[in-house]
């Protein structure tokens, strides 16, 4: 490091205006953060979700860059080499919307987004290796994007077919599963519509399992979001089963996960967009009031279809199914509570044992018998459903069968005589990606008469998207790029002849769901350096909102997994430990400006410095929790770190070898010791509380040595560096300390100076505090139980009374029980 010169600024005055500013350019200038593949220090990836440039950095960036920043900087000061790298999620509905609102191109829109949060993450001092970042608006990132889409694509994991998809009529685009949350789009909230459209789809439903099993792979995930990720793909075990239709060829297969219920099953319900559903009234009396039924379904949302308590509609197709373990013949109806991307789009009505069975029958008219009936107790099932265990009955052989416990040995006999199988089905459904708007990676395929779809030759990447003029979306369906026919319009790679382009855009998932693997290994060659991106990945840690647990923690899961399949690394689980960052509210709401509640980082960092709105951010609680600002207080945060300021600038000289075993180096040894065990769980709030008692406690020493308190000033400005880096760095330079502080090493516990020499005992009589003890930490049981008897005030609420129980906690528990 060349020589810096402390800031001019009067030594008694802590201006975070005066130093921020000018660190920021120094870290920058010599390129402070730069990782390296060649180190010899074992390598950590701290790696951060990537942010959408779709205005500057809002308070959620705050919280969870920081988080990011402070593991990255404390484990390179524990010794690692740190690669923490930051690029843009650039293309998609989020710029693309936000520039339309604002009548100017997306791509100026992006661009000039980009810039303005690079600059306010330098401001708010962020060590990301800039010499790796990148936008997945560039050609040269997505032409890779395009380059594995192609690969999938060789591997039969990529496909178009014409379905209904999920439309928001708002965004005007096509939707994943993942993106409609409660049958409304997570984005915009307007209720999701169905629609055809020729769409592409990535085979993600066939890794359900392996996304399953590589959760118990994750150990530094926690068991709320690998559940939430488990009751996403959604494993199911039960039965096939086929119910024949009466005087036609084809048979309805419906799967259940009761097969137990199978006597009870009184009418099968189609979904109305099952082909079979058009085909058995095709030509009949019931054909014309179908297809006005269908048209009023489409309009319905998922949620309305499915909710509890309201009115269903359907319709009875007139033919009837055999059920095949009682021979019995029932009718097949249509109805909108019947969904067709969800298993087979085929049920077995069973009204007695099912909420909406029953709410339908009772509806129609239909009949409701009684197959499983409480061990004790009865219940109506004409009035209502009985959903619980209880024993077989009206089942056949299998009468007085205790259920669900008899379900395996129904499956073995339904299998014995061949009318089921036993079956495994998934939630989970392949990945939708195409999108109908502009903004976004052009996907490369060409459509071709003759030859179907044709893949645009991989030494024809990337295929740019062309500038629009007129980019807004339209209620058709159709792409904007459609209307640039000069694009469009090209030659089929295969025979020559005249084709046209694929003018969907991808998802900009599919950008996110592999972007972690360019930074460590960013080349003009390949998609990814491979033997970078085997030295980095996977990346040690992520930080990023529990928001994407079944989008993009999904994606990025099955998206590595299927790079490991092809050939392209070595491994199949992109990053074993994640850490999720709550949301930042202000009175209990969203920050918005319609609420008048809005506060941005670039406020808090005007008024107070950066260094404050960081520490300010983390001691708020625990990262996972929501930080309401309204209940936090910048401005103590700014006393506290004006009196860091004073108090170590009065130690500036102070020096020695520090020995002994003074208060001072108990409370800066115990303070070492505290906050790196919390830092290295990630529980920032507690490692803030420690260096605020460890200030107090340098400010209380009056009669400390110089070498004890140069130690513990040290000890402090080291310590305050991950989370502050400013002030420490700016302090660090005034105790007259070389290099950066960042470069400095973590400072290491002492055990003879943490260890305890005297506790507080707490003794209970009969589970209520009775007296607190003085004791030696390594006190025996004995001696607890005869010092807690021997206390005046113990005795005094035993009084007389016969001790029958003793627990013993060492070394800070006594409890006697009395009676």
């Amino acid at each position: 490091m060349a020589k810096v010169a402390p800031s001019e600024d009067a030594i008694d005055r802590y201006d975070p205006a005066a130093i921020e500013p000018r660190w920021a350019g120094e870290w920058e200038r010599v390129d402070l953060y730069h990782a390296s593949e060649d180190s010899p220090k074992p390598k950590y990836y701290c790696l951060d979700m990537f942010p959408y440039p779709s205005g500057d950095l809002h308070m959620g960036h705050l919280e969870a860059f920081t988080g990011g920043d402070v593991i990255a900087r404390y484990k390179w000061m524990r010794g690692f080499n740190v690669l923490h790298p930051i690029g843009w999620d650039a293309f998609g509905l989020p710029a693309e919307n936000a520039a339309i609102a604002r009548g100017i191109h997306p791509k100026e829109w992006t661009y000039a987004n980009i810039e303005q949060q690079a600059r306010s993450f330098k401001r708010i001092g962020m060590s990301f290796d800039w010499s790796r970042n990148f936008n997945t608006c560039d050609p040269d990132f997505y032409r890779w994007t395009q380059w594995l889409f192609l690969k999938f694509h060789e591997a039969g994991m990529a496909y178009r077919r014409s379905v209904a998809v999920n439309w928001c009529p708002h965004d005007k685009t096509v939707l994943a599963n993942e993106q409609v949350v409660n049958g409304r789009c997570e984005r915009c909230g307007t209720a999701v519509t169905k629609r055809n459209f020729p769409s592409w789809f990535l085979r993600e439903s066939d890794y359900a399992q392996r996304l399953l099993d590589g959760l118990d792979e994750l150990p530094g995930w926690s068991d709320h979001i690998k559940t939430i990720q488990r009751n996403w793909i959604g494993r199911s075990e039960g039965a096939d089963v086929v119910f024949t239709i009466d005087g036609r060829d084809e048979s309805i297969e419906v799967f259940t996960t009761r097969p137990d219920t199978l006597w009870g099953a009184t009418f099968m319900v189609l979904a109305p967009e099952h082909p079979l559903a058009h085909a058995l009234v095709h030509g009949t009396p019931r054909e014309a009031a179908f297809a006005e039924y269908l048209e009023r379904v489409k309009a319905r949302t998922e949620i309305d279809r499915l909710a509890l308590g309201k009115r269903k509609e359907g319709l009875d197709t007139g033919a009837r199914a055999m059920n095949p373990v009682n021979g019995e013949h029932i009718p097949i109806w249509v109805a909108d509570y019947v969904l067709f991307e969800y298993g087979t789009g085929a049920i077995m009505a069973v009204p007695a044992h099912d909420e909406r069975d029953g709410e339908f029958a009772r509806q129609e008219g239909l009949p409701i018998r009684e197959v499983i009936r409480p061990t004790e107790g009865a219940v109506d099932v004409q009035s209502e459903p009985y959903v619980g265990d209880g024993l077989m009955v009206n089942s056949g052989p299998f009468d007085g069968t205790p259920t669900p416990d008899g379900i395996p040995t129904v499956i073995d006999w339904l299998e014995e005589q061949r009318l089921g199988k036993r079956s495994v089905r998934y939630r989970l459904r392949d990945w939708n990606i195409s999108r109908q708007r502009y903004w976004g990676c052009p996907i490369p395929m060409i459509l071709c008469d003759k030859d179907g779809e044709v893949p645009v030759p991989m030494d024809e990447l990337p295929v740019l998207l062309p500038d629009l003029e007129d980019y807004s979306p339209t209620d058709s369906g159709q792409s904007p790029l459609a209307k640039k026919t000069d694009w469009v319009n090209v030659t089929c790679p295969a025979c020559g002849g005249p084709a046209r382009r694929e003018t969907d855009t991808f998802d900009t998932f599919v950008d996110s769901s592999w972007y972690f693997f360019r930074y460590g290994g960013p080349t003009a060659e390949a998609w990814a350096d491979r033997e970078k991106v085997e030295y980095w990945m996977p990346a040690d840690h992520y930080t990023g909102g529990i928001t994407h647990a079944t989008g993009h923690l999904i994606y990025s899961r099955f998206f590595t997994k299927v790079l490991h399949d092809v050939g392209l690394i070595s491994f199949d689980e992109p990053y074993p430990e994640l850490l999720n960052q709550g949301m930042v509210i202000m009175g209990g709401s969203a920050m918005s400006k319609s609420r008048g509640n809005l506060v941005t980082p670039g406020e808090i960092v005007g008024q107070y410095g950066a260094d404050c709105a960081r520490v300010t951010m983390l001691f708020a609680g625990p990262f996972e929790a929501d930080v309401d600002w309204a209940d936090v207080s910048p401005q103590g945060t700014y006393r506290w770190l004006s009196r860091v300021w004073r108090i170590v600038l009065e130690h500036t000289g102070r020096g020695g070898e520090p020995a002994g075993s003074s208060d001072l180096r108990r409370a800066t040894h115990r303070a070492i010791d505290g906050v790196t065990h919390d830092l290295d769980r990630f529980r920032f709030n507690t490692a803030i509380a420690k260096l605020m008692t460890l200030t107090n406690e340098i400010a209380d020493a009056r009669d400390a040595s110089d070498a004890d308190l140069g130690e513990a000033v040290g000890a402090l400005v080291r310590m305050l560096n991950p989370m502050a880096p400013f002030i420490s760095q700016e302090l660090w330079l005034r105790l007259g300390l070389e290099g950066y502080v960042q470069g400095a090493d973590w400072p290491v516990a002492d055990p003879a100076l943490i260890k305890v020499d005297h506790v507080t005992m707490v003794v209970q009589v009969s589970g209520k505090v009775r007296d607190k003890i003085d004791v030696p930490a390594d006190i025996g049981e004995a001696q607890m139980k005869e010092r807690a008897l021997a206390s005046e005030r113990v005795r005094a609420h035993i009084d007389g009374r016969e001790v029958v129980k003793t627990v013993i906690v060492p070394p800070k528990l006594v409890n006697l029980v009395v009676r």
